[in-house]
């Protein structure tokens, strides 16, 4: 076999025409093959986490309620995965909390059912911490601003501060 039957063009930069025989070439793709291997990426089971927080602030009340609702707070959140993750703090309520809950409503501002409980302190001024794993409607929802939080107290056991998770 003739020495040119063994070599291989490739069109180099700017549109030269670059010789390289047999041997050359199987050099340069083991270069690349290691290349690719040491490269930096990302791992596999790596997921991006993606952050979001919560203004909390008094449920919508009538004059009657006056006396028992009030209050402010402050939550962020990790979505990881499925996983959510959510820490925060509120304090000024007139009653020690009771509950914390996450809901989903149909749109941002619109009540909706519990879905997952979390810890809150048993005090009108603490925090409220704890991690979910959500179904993929849930993380969609999620995403589209449709959870909120709502943390209940013993004088408002229907909720006392809520706030929809939005991005960071």
């Amino acid at each position: 076999m003739r020495s040119q039957d063994r070599q291989v063009h490739l069109l180099g930069t700017a549109g030269r025409e670059v010789r390289r025989h047999g041997q050359g070439v199987t050099s340069l793709l083991a270069a690349a093959a290691l290349f690719i291997a040491f490269a930096p990426a990302r791992p596999a089971g790596a997921q991006s986490e993606e952050r979001f927080k919560v203004r909390l602030s008094p449920v919508p009340i009538d004059v009657a309620m006056r006396s028992t609702v009030a209050g402010i707070g402050v939550v962020t959140a990790v979505l990881k995965g499925s996983t959510l993750t959510v820490n925060g703090t509120f304090e000024g309520l007139r009653s020690p909390a009771t509950t914390a809950r996450l809901h989903q409503g149909a749109a941002m501002g619109l009540r909706g059912m519990s879905f997952a409980d979390l810890t809150v302190s048993a005090a009108i001024k603490g925090t409220v911490s704890g991690s979910v794993m959500l179904t993929p409607g849930q993380a969609q929802a999620f995403r589209a601003g449709r959870i909120y939080l709502l943390i209940s107290s013993e004088r408002a056991p229907d909720g006392n501060l809520w706030g929809w998770f939005v991005r960071n």
